[in-house]
């Protein structure tokens, strides 16, 4: 509270919950590829993924329409925090020439979003079992309402920035 000058105990930001979500649009021409991304999504938050499924038939990327097109999972309570924790201090410094992740990666509106290139970083997944090395987004959304509040939040929580 005294650090950014709040009056009300009931203002200091706090997180709402964390979406992990995985584009695969490759889907279209192979099926493998979902079954991956539902097990990899299961092994890093504790929970079964909800397969996403395309809205619209668009032809120039021989995209049908209820096409499977990505999973994403939402974490609360408990499970958020486990896999924050997760993610600062197991799988964030396992990045190959890793200086701390981007402050600048903000909406607006006081959420963050941090991209991964491939989800093999979490001590989780197994190399074996894995059909493809995809990339994800991670949005941790918060209850705060400037960025430079949800960036203090974060830092307060351990995550390290780089700028």
């Amino acid at each position: 509270m005294k650090d950014l000058g709040l009056k009300n105990v009931f203002q200091v930001p706090k997180l709402e919950k964390i979406v992990l979500n995985m584009g695969l649009g490759e889907a279209v021409s192979d099926g493998k590829i979902i079954d991956g991304g539902v097990y990899t999504l299961t092994r890093i938050s504790g929970q079964k993924p909800v397969i996403r499924h395309a809205k619209k038939a668009i032809s120039n990327f021989k995209l049908r329409e209820n096409a499977p097109v990505g999973v994403s999972v939402t974490l609360r309570k408990d499970k958020m925090y486990d896999f924050l924790q997760r993610l600062i201090v197991a799988s964030l410094p396992r990045v190959r020439d890793f200086r701390g992740v981007s402050g600048k990666a903000f909406d607006g509106h006081g959420n963050y979003t941090l991209g991964l290139k491939e989800q093999l970083i979490f001590p989780e997944i197994e190399y074996e079992k894995i059909y493809k090395a995809k990339g994800m987004n991670i949005c941790i959304v918060t209850t705060a309402k400037t960025d430079a509040h949800a960036k203090a939040l974060l830092k307060a929580l351990g995550m390290p920035f780089r700028n």
